[in-house]
């Protein structure tokens, strides 16, 4: 399992892992936790802040370290339905929106960010354990954000195949339909997307991955 490290707080579990790959004063695997965070980033750049009982979580991973059917793009994805086994083998009835959002019917709890440098993968959770703004919703199980992170770890550390992670994924993807996702800033429904096998989707006569 990844060393884990934790924090009371810190700006941005994302940026700390950003920052200190760069900066060389770390080596993956590594993850990072905080009770709280001060200036989150989320999808877009977009800030992704919450209370203390809520998940704040970074870890960083070499590429070689990931499954070999696994493309690099995709790996939003694949971090994002291994939370999603996790958090349904808890009873939760979460589900994935393309390309990176945790939602529960139709709000959205959380989501993913991947983040490449060099050969490092950065992957970032924020996910509404107990608090959430008004337009967002909250997860429908109770756990402990310790608890959930070592949870997620154990099953990271199985590395499954794309594959086999693939096929579950895929099955449900037709929740997708009713719903929409930015794109080059705009916001393009994906009642007529076609998914394929390698994660990606094909909108407009585009194909666009998670990881862009």
């Amino acid at each position: 399992m990844l060393e884990i490290k934790w924090f009371k707080h810190l700006p941005s579990t994302h940026q700390y892992l950003i920052e200190s790959i760069k900066n060389k004063t770390i080596t993956p695997p590594l993850a990072v936790c905080a009770s709280f965070q001060s200036a989150g980033v989320g999808s877009r750049g977009n800030p992704w802040e919450g209370d203390e009982g809520n998940l704040f979580f970074s870890f960083c991973v070499e590429t070689k370290q990931l499954p070999k059917d696994l493309k690099l793009e995709s790996t939003s994805i694949y971090f994002s339905s291994i939370m999603k086994e996790v958090l349904e083998e808890l009873g939760s009835s979460l589900w994935l929106k393309w390309p990176n959002d945790f939602y529960i019917k139709d709000k959205k709890i959380g989501g993913v960010i991947t983040t490449k440098i060099s050969d490092v993968i950065i992957g970032s959770m924020g996910l509404n354990i107990l608090h959430a703004p008004a337009e967002y919703g909250t997860l429908d199980v109770t756990i402990h954000p310790e608890k959930l992170v070592l949870l997620f770890l154990e099953k990271l550390g199985k590395n499954y195949s794309w594959k086999k992670v693939f096929s579950k994924y895929k099955i449900e993807f037709e929740n997708n339909l009713g719903f929409a996702f930015h794109l080059d800033g705009r916001i393009v429904s994906l009642i007529n997307a076609k998914l394929f096998n390698d994660g990606s989707i094909e909108v407009e006569n585009k194909r666009v991955y998670s990881l862009r």
